[in-house]
């Protein structure tokens, strides 16, 4: 997303700006791959590649803003499992088993902690038919062997005091953890320059050619770099990039999400994710180690439009009011809105296309932050390797939304 795509908040650019690397566009101008997009899917393909030894450049004209910044950090693969999503939410599952190692392995590059927790997530249901439908969830997670457990009011109170008594029960899930996703992008950022990642803050405007197989890539400002690869990983906007063939177009769409950043500044603090739903809608509470708390999450369909309308925000409010009271004692820091990347199935786009040299890696919609690490293997794995192998991605490829096409992409040149 480019900086006039989105509204400049209170506080956020004196009180929360990353550091863009110092590194510079060279004299070189050609590179083993360039990355389109510096979300949190982009940065760990970029850093991931360059540990390979690969030279790689990243091109957005705000790195490690967009919906990498604005979302909460849940890493959430039951709470999130949507009926009928079976694949899906097997693929979120092994997504969660990468991060512990990806954690430990950027916070041993950057020296930084990321505040990886794994004290588990809170479910809990506003009314009785929320719990009703909470109950539905649970059988769900039952009939598909996910961890998770009911509870009572009084249990989930006794997890979480600042949780209200007019609660009607809850679920406990001990696999869905959180992190810091802000500290993720500013380390990911740091750790891919140490790496030799070149950081370009230009908008690409196209995918160039060279008599069909991928080239490179070509500026808004007209400027051109060569590659042997090239990976669109621009999360809602990775459909709007010329030069990309119809058949390899990803479907994706903005989801737009709204996160309040609250501070404590002395009250009572959560010591988990705690996701709430209240008449029928759902919002969540992400604590920080520094008494701060992300709230969220509306989602709407209104295209690229950043603004924040009152009645989304008032409903989300009274919504987390009701189920954690104290919060009316927090301080409102920040509110950050995101476009989350949809597509028609909920399910990324993650692999090489039909165009030789062209990889997608978009479309993980609420689940950038959990799928990073495991979409970042996978990549490095197909541009390294230089094959398309099946992979933890193989109902999720490109391709698949093409009538009477299973997905399968042409053969991928390794790459350095």
């Amino acid at each position: 997303m480019s900086p006039s795509d989105r509204p400049v908040l209170r506080g956020e650019r004196d009180q929360a700006r990353h550091v863009v690397p110092a590194g510079t566009v060279s004299d070189r101008d050609r590179y083993d791959v360039i990355v389109v997009g510096a979300g949190i899917i982009g940065l760990s393909i970029a850093w991931r590649a360059a540990q390979t030894g690969c030279q790689v450049l990243v091109c957005d004209p705000d790195p490690g803003r967009g919906a990498s910044w604005a979302a909460g950090g849940m890493l959430a693969p039951v709470a999130e499992a949507g009926f009928g999503e079976a694949a899906l939410t097997m693929l979120a599952l092994q997504a969660a088993r990468a991060w512990p190692q990806f954690a430990a392995d950027l916070e041993g590059a950057t020296g930084r902690p990321l505040h990886y927790t794994t004290a588990g997530t809170l479910l809990v249901a506003g009314d009785p038919s929320d719990r009703e439908a909470l109950d539905r969830t649970l059988a769900y997670h039952v009939s598909l062997e996910l961890a998770a457990e009911r509870l009572t009011t009084r249990q989930a109170r006794l997890m979480e005091p600042l949780v209200s008594p007019s609660i009607s029960g809850g679920i406990m899930v001990p696999g869905d953890h959180h992190v810091d996703n802000r500290r993720v992008v500013e380390s990911l950022i740091h750790a891919a320059s140490d790496a030799g990642v070149i950081f370009l803050a230009e908008e690409v405007a196209a995918v160039t050619h060279d008599a069909g197989p991928t080239s490179g890539v070509r500026l808004a400002d007209g400027r051109q770099f060569g590659s042997d690869a090239v990976v669109v990983a621009a999360g809602s906007r990775s459909g709007q990039i010329d030069g990309v063939a119809e058949a390899d177009q990803p479907p994706v769409r903005p989801v737009r999400g709204v996160t309040l950043r609250l501070q404590a500044d002395g009250a009572p603090q959560l010591t988990r994710t705690v996701r709430a739903l209240v008449h029928g809608r759902s919002c969540y509470f992400v604590p920080r180690p520094d008494g701060g708390l992300v709230v969220g999450a509306t989602v709407e369909e209104r295209g690229f439009d950043l603004a924040v309308p009152l009645g989304g925000l008032g409903d989300l409010i009274a919504d987390a009011r009701r189920v954690i009271p104290a919060i009316d004692e927090y301080a409102l820091v920040e509110v950050a809105p995101g476009l989350r990347p949809g597509t028609p199935d909920n399910g990324p786009i993650v692999g090489p296309t039909h165009t030789p040299g062209l990889l997608l890696a978009t479309g993980h919609y609420r689940n950038g932050v959990l799928m990073a690490p495991l979409t970042a293997d996978d990549v490095v794995t197909t541009l390294v390797g230089g094959i398309a192998a099946d992979g933890p991605f193989a109902n999720f490829r490109p391709g698949r939304f093409q009538s009477g096409d299973p997905g399968e992409s042409k053969p991928h040149k390794a790459v350095g």
